[in-house]
């Protein structure tokens, strides 16, 4: 399907095995500086995008999902420092950078036009004391100085119209709008650029649940329109449902799950998202009892050996304290062979590897 952005760019989406985005190893530590040892908050963690993909990003506040954002895009503050990895952005044309390899001028270049960002908080995002429209079209010129004042005003009606909302709201201040309203600006100016990867950062969670939904039902239309792909960082793994394409679950700084949507749902793998999948209700289907999950995510600063969900899962045993599990194939007869988890129960040489005799994989985590 060939697609026409509105800034002119012909784009043709592709398979989501195209890769537009990949984080390989990234690591980051908190502290650095400070009389402490650094904590690690995010460990060799790696994940794909695909051209035209929505990746759902999941998981407890806490376990990393902003911190591998932020650490990507470069927009990590002070005291996290990226102490490893690479991300790998490749263009339009097939040309491959590392992001963490640029330089202040081709970064600034990047930002926006091949990666742009939706952050939680619109109202902190936005200028309280100028105009939606001034603010749009200040972020259009100072990447595209050839564009005059008018033309960036022109394009910020159209972004506006593109996300909802009428153009005479050019001209309303940000205390004006309602929530919903100031968080599809955010998405407008987000798209000014044509991006090629939006990184979505919790932007529902202060919208009630019939914003909420118009809010996913139109990145999931301009993403059809435009053929940009998808980062949706949430805690809602039931909203992630509704529109990523794969769904990967994060515990502790590190990827546990990551799998086709349809298969997180109705097919957990490991142990943490099954427990998540049980926190909220179905919609259909018989009732059932929300269990929650146990205790509390860990302390990262006092992570010792073994699997950080160990004292938190129904189905640990003793090579759980020895051994962090790596991320594997299932073991499991005719799953997906691109799904992968990060669980003793499904890595039996693992737990050879320590001594101990490998347990058969749960009713729960095997189903079919």
């Amino acid at each position: 399907m060939t697609l026409t952005s509105p800034l002119g760019h012909t784009q043709k989406l592709t398979s989501a095995s195209d890769p537009v985005l990949e984080i390989k190893n990234l690591s980051v530590d908190y502290g650095y500086g400070y009389d402490d040892d650094p904590v690690h908050v995010l460990r060799q963690v790696s994940l794909t995008l695909g051209r035209g993909e929505v990746l759902g990003l999941a998981g407890e506040s806490g376990c990393g999902k902003s911190t591998l954002a932020y650490a990507a895009t470069r927009l990590l503050p002070p005291p996290g420092l990226i102490t490893g990895g690479e991300v790998h952005f490749t263009d339009r044309d097939g040309r491959t950078t590392d992001i963490l390899r640029l330089n202040d001028a081709q970064l600034r270049a990047s930002r926006w036009q091949d990666l742009a960002i939706v952050f939680q908080g619109a109202m902190n995002s936005l200028n309280p004391v100028f105009r939606i429209g001034r603010q749009i079209a200040d972020g259009i010129r100072a990447h595209r100085p050839e564009v005059s004042q008018k033309e960036a005003l022109e394009r910020s009606a159209e972004l506006l119209e593109l996300v909802g909302i009428s153009p005479d709201r050019l001209r309303s201040y940000p205390h004006q709008l309602s929530g919903g309203m100031r968080q599809r600006v955010m998405i407008a100016m987000a798209l000014a650029l044509d991006p090629q990867v939006l990184i979505m950062d919790e932007p529902t969670t202060a919208l009630d649940v019939v914003m909420q939904r118009q809010i996913v039902e139109q990145i999931a239309e301009l993403r059809e329109r435009l053929g940009f792909s998808v980062i949706f960082i949430t805690h809602d793994v039931s909203l992630l449902i509704e529109i990523a394409d794969r769904i990967a679950i994060m515990y502790a700084g590190e990827i546990v799950e990551d799998a086709a949507a349809l298969d997180v749902y109705q097919r957990p793998r490991h142990p943490y998202s099954s427990a998540l999948l049980h926190s909220f209700p179905p919609l259909r289907g018989p009732r059932r009892e929300l269990t929650g999950i146990p205790g509390s995510p860990p302390d990262l600063s006092r992570l010792g050996a073994g699997c950080p969900f160990r004292d938190r899962c129904a189905f640990a045993f003793d090579a759980c304290a020895k051994v962090n599990p790596e991320l594997v194939f299932p073991n499991v007869p005719g799953d997906d062979p691109r799904r992968s988890v990060a669980c003793l129960r499904h890595d039996p040489a693992a737990v050879r590897a320590v001594g101990e005799e490998p347990l058969p994989v749960p009713a729960e985590l095997s189903a079919r």
